[in-house]
């Protein structure tokens, strides 16, 4: 305890650290009370009344930190952003005209960023009426449904997306962690109290039956943590030169690569979730269609079955973004180091990429396991509102994002010659100084 009181004086000591927290709380702040800004012409009374979700809806007020089920101003929340990320990104795989813009540097970067603004807002275009009709509608919530009420609604709530949006741009520029990932996971811990406070206090379940949901709690976070967590060291040694007439080694024959398990973080659920919450919108709820109409409910075979295929594939293609076997190699070799038994050059770059191949199997399968748990959760007893962090996208998602946090903290106060967080200064996963973040 007494470590970590001093972490926290350290961080307050580290002027561009601290102005950075604060004004992430800042920003955080501003989103949780967008959150509870009303639409207006909607009546609030109705909107309360819960009755009759189902789990894909609640699992998208999960997200948006209940601003979906009140009708606020922010009801579309982060995901029409991220929906639009996913479009480029899967556009600079297959178009010649957003390959040549990622290869840009900084401009390149600014017009996808653009481009990606304005896909935003179709999507939200696209989405809100469905979300307004479909959900709201179907209450009986509006109190006047009017030509000029809908022109009303449909702008706040692209303004609502937009606003989130430039929070989550701000956070990730001039505060700490990915401000689109910390939007979300504080959405999501805006709703864990509540469902925690329904599951063992609200209901009537025996004592005993309570500790072992508190355990089997614990023991999937414990394997979430490793999972996102997990690392693939490939050692590495760098040739010797000569100084003063003797053999000198670079650097230390125990360097290594960390190759991570989950070298994709959360986006890939993300991703998952993104597109997930399409067939609410387009689904008619009166469908015959069995499997259209499990697309609809999130502990449906359906839906877990399409969510975990995602997750897959997601997985891999997002590795691919981020892992460039290639330039590691190429960096390698340019800095004069080299993987014992292997050729510098494309024997080595084979080497990883077989390595990042056979790691990023188990570990997506793992990662689309957990994903899925909560509709077993329900199955157990579970109420549906806590099942959702039994595992699932959310847990996932608080996790990684807090992890990766607390890893840019610690580089911080490494910076500044402190210890970190954790025990010993150091988050597995991390780079240290003899591993690939001095030739990469």
């Amino acid at each position: 305890m007494k470590k970590f009181i001093d972490t926290l004086k350290n961080i307050w000591k580290t002027e561009e650290l601290k102005n950075r927290i604060l004004f992430t709380l800042g920003l955080i702040l501003i989103y949780r009370i967008g959150s509870f800004i009303i639409l207006p012409g909607i009546d609030q009374k109705i909107m309360a009344d819960n009755t009759g979700n189902s789990g894909l809806t609640d699992l998208l007020d999960l997200f948006a930190g209940g601003a979906f089920s009140k009708a606020s101003i922010m009801a579309l929340g982060i995901m029409p952003y991220i929906s639009a990320s996913i479009i480029m990104q899967l556009l600079g795989m297959a178009v010649p005209v957003v390959q040549k813009m990622q290869k840009e540097g900084e401009s390149g970067r600014r017009k996808i960023n653009g481009y990606t603004r304005f896909l935003t807002i179709a999507i939200c275009a696209f989405q809100g009426p469905a979300y307004l009709k479909m959900y709201v509608g179907n209450k009986g919530a509006i109190i006047d449904e009017t030509f000029l009420w809908w022109t009303m609604a449909m702008t706040i709530l692209v303004a609502g997306t937009m606003f989130a949006m430039w929070l989550g741009e701000r956070i990730t520029d001039k505060g700490v962690g990915n401000g689109v990932s910390i939007l979300i996971t504080v959405g999501i811990l805006a709703r864990f109290p509540d469902a925690t406070m329904g599951e063992f206090i609200g209901s009537d379940s025996a004592f005993f039956m309570n500790i072992i949901k508190v355990i089997v709690f614990a023991a999937i976070l414990m394997v979430t943590v490793l999972i996102v967590q997990g690392v693939r060291r490939l050692p590495i040694n760098y040739a010797k030169r000569v100084a003063g007439g003797a053999a000198v080694q670079e650097q230390s024959a125990r360097s290594y690569i960390p190759l991570k398990v989950n070298a994709s973080g959360v986006m890939p659920i993300i991703f998952a979730q993104a597109i997930m919450s399409v067939p609410m919108m387009v689904v008619d709820p009166e469908t015959t269609n069995s499997f259209l109409h499990g697309l609809s409910d999130a502990f449906s075979w359906q839906y877990n079955l399409v969510f975990g295929t995602l997750i897959i594939v997601f997985t891999y293609f997002y590795t691919a973004i981020t892992v460039n076997p290639k330039q590691i190699a190429d960096d390698l070799k340019r800095n004069g180091g080299f993987v014992p038994g292997v050729k510098p050059g494309s024997d080595t770059a084979a080497r990883i990429d077989d390595i990042v191949s056979r790691i990023t199997l188990p570990g997506s399968i793992f990662l689309a396991l957990i994903a899925i748990i909560p509709a077993f959760a329900k199955l157990a007893g579970f109420q549906d509102n806590f099942a959702m962090f039994m595992g699932g996208t959310s847990m996932l998602i608080m996790v990684g994002v807090v992890l990766d946090t607390l890893q840019q903290i610690e580089t911080y106060l490494m910076n500044q010659h402190y210890d970190g967080l954790m025990e010993g200064g150091k988050i597995r996963g991390r780079r240290g100084a003899n591993e690939m973040s001095n030739v990469i």
